[in-house]
């Protein structure tokens, strides 16, 4: 069955917002039947998962009013910079999260992170050889991102973390295992910045 025997007939927005929209699609499926679907559109968003040479994992705690509680996540944020690419939207967020920059980066995943509901997608980054930004040229955060602390952790033990349940962000545990398995393989097999992202795929950096 093929995506084109799905048809949107129609579709009318209910609410628009600073991160997403929701729209409901009127939607015929192949046999011919219509149904309506509630669909979150999102800006889309990029995730860092910084490691260094010791195999230790850059953490932000961040509290999330939508579940009421702190979370563990990677240096992450929403492409809301119109016509930045992802890349640099990645650069940004690091900067600004973790105080952090990196000389050397790859595509390490690219998540639908809610398809049953939502078009966001997340692509994450593997960046190394990382270097700390100097103090006083420290991003000053605010809103909840004033309160959010950063930490380290050892990659293996991310991994347990995220298979006993303490370590619940999607993108975060979708990384982790990701890393995992890709430092298995020597790294081989990542995507360079460059990759195709179908999802978004105005924000891919031109080659050099």
């Amino acid at each position: 069955m093929s995506d084109a025997q799905f048809s949107v007939l129609r579709s009318r927005e209910i609410f628009s917002g600073h991160a997403f929209d929701v729209r409901v699609d009127e939607v015929r499926m192949p046999d011919g039947a219509v149904a309506d679907r509630d669909i979150i559109a999102h800006r889309g968003a990029v995730g860092v998962l910084a490691l260094d040479p010791d195999d230790n994992v850059t953490i932000v705690r961040q509290y999330r009013p939508a579940v009421r509680q702190h979370l563990l996540e990677l240096p992450a944020g929403l492409l809301d910079i119109e016509g930045e690419p992802a890349l640099e939207t990645a650069k940004r967020e690091l900067y600004e999260e973790a105080g952090l920059a990196a000389d050397d980066w790859q595509v390490l995943l690219d998540l639908h992170t809610s398809p049953g509901m939502s078009d966001e997608s997340i692509r994450i980054y593997l960046a190394r050889r990382l270097s700390v930004v100097p103090e006083s040229e420290r991003f000053e955060a605010e809103h909840e991102e004033s309160t959010m602390t950063v930490c380290s952790y050892p990659l293996d033990e991310l991994v347990g973390m995220a298979l006993a349940g303490t370590l619940t962000n999607a993108p975060a545990v979708a990384a982790v295992l990701a890393a995992q398995a890709a430092r298995g393989n020597g790294w081989a097999g990542l995507r360079p910045v460059t990759a195709p992202w179908p999802a978004r795929p105005d924000r891919v950096p031109d080659a050099e």
